[in-house]
């Protein structure tokens, strides 16, 4: 094998397909990269017991077309070091070099008998937007659970509707709920663009579907995998895959399922608040450096005079602020969260207005974005659900 490339494409491509790599395994080969060069092409791939990545990138010259297995981590920390401009790289013996603008790596090779076979991507159900989709995994992402003893709540809730076109995440740790919707298109229906060749997105692969992916899998994949154009998504029994402009990843399903939210986001007669986002952020933050360990932020809104007063802290270690706010469905409603919990739900939205719908103090209070005046999206395409704590005693 013998090829030349930018290191800048070289030094993307590892740094991508390296991300799955496990940080110590027992099985030695799958701390390795394998690098294929033929027909004009690098092709780099990893995997590991949970995902695999590959990714395409053209290559300046192939002069000898082959494979070779290295050290994933290694490679990386080299690439980062290279000069930058064109970069050879060539397997001699039992070494692979790279060498570029004086500078020379030598890499050890690894058995490639020994690497497992990829697997395959599941069959294409659809595609969509590269960008809306990784916000979209950002804003329920913030609701995930992060006890390993209880894995299903590790996970997004991943469902495809192919009758409405819509796909749903959410994620749940118990204490909070985050959904978001989103448009997709499902396999037959002009979702072929974000398709790469060999993909089975053949028909009746539109149906729907509904899987639970680990969180943190999904929101490495979603910020990697591009700004722009149509995501494809596959789905099988046991594995979620995702490609895009020359990327091609694969994840395993968790097992179990995530309490459905059509009923708990049901809220009879709640009280209705709408406040400026940016300034309601803000006051949270300034206030929040008085509240020791989980102590709340209380949020006082008042009918009388338009306004909601935020205070945090005990006797004469407090902090607070009043802000401007509408208040309908009560004169007063006074309730109180978690810090932490309520400003990962305030900073997963980017409408100017959020509104605040609340049944009272210690019970469920959602935030959904204000939307566009005119415009009414029912329901709203991010929802964030918290459980209000009972206010403190001042």
């Amino acid at each position: 094998m013998e090829f030349r490339i930018e290191r800048s494409a070289l030094a993307e491509a590892v740094a991508w397909a390296a991300r799955v790599l496990p940080v110590r395994s027992p099985v030695p080969v799958l701390g390795g990269l394998l690098l294929d060069a033929e027909g004009g092409r690098l092709r780099v791939s990893g995997l590991d017991y949970e995902a695999s990545a590959r990714i395409d990138v053209e290559a300046a010259e192939i002069l000898r077309p082959g494979k070779v297995l290295v050290m994933g981590r290694r490679l990386l920390d080299i690439c980062k070091v290279l000069p930058e401009g064109a970069v050879e790289c060539a397997v001699e013996g039992s070494r692979f070099t790279v060498s570029g603008d004086g500078a020379r790596f030598g890499l050890s090779v690894l058995p490639l008998d020994d690497y497992p076979a990829l697997p395959s991507l599941p069959r294409v159900r659809g595609a969509v937007e590269a960008a809306e989709f990784a916000a979209a995994v950002a804003d329920v992402a913030v609701a995930a659970g992060r006890d390993d003893t209880l894995p299903a709540l590790t996970g997004i809730r991943l469902g495809l509707d192919a009758g409405s076109g819509t796909m749903t995440l959410a994620a749940t740790d118990r204490y909070r709920f985050a959904v978001r919707t989103l448009p997709w298109k499902a396999a037959g229906a002009g979702a072929g663009e974000g398709a790469g060749a060999g993909s089975e997105a053949g028909a009746g692969s539109g149906e729907s579907a509904d899987v639970l992916v680990s969180a943190r899998r999904l929101t490495e994949i979603a910020r990697s995998l591009g700004r722009s154009g149509l995501v494809s998504v596959a789905l099988d029994a046991g594995s979620a895959g995702f490609e895009h402009a020359g990327m091609r990843t694969t994840v395993r399903l968790l097992d179990g399922r995530l309490p459905r939210h059509e009923k708990l986001f049901a809220m009879e007669d709640p009280a209705v608040a709408v406040v400026e986002r940016a300034r309601l952020v803000e006051a949270v933050r300034r206030v929040s450096v008085v509240a020791d360990g989980d102590g709340p932020v209380q949020l006082a809104f008042s009918a009388a005079d338009n306004s909601v007063h935020l205070q945090a802290g005990y006797e004469d270690d407090v902090a607070s602020q009043r802000l401007p706010a509408t208040l309908e469905g009560a004169r007063e409603m006074t309730v109180a969260f978690n810090p932490a919990y309520l400003a990962d739900a305030l900073a997963s939205f980017d409408e100017p207005s959020l509104r605040l719908l609340m049944m009272g103090a210690g019970q469920r209070a959602m935030i959904t974005g204000e939307g566009e005046p005119g415009r009414d999206v029912s329901p709203p395409r991010h929802r964030h659900l918290l459980m209000s704590v009972k206010p403190p005693l001042v």
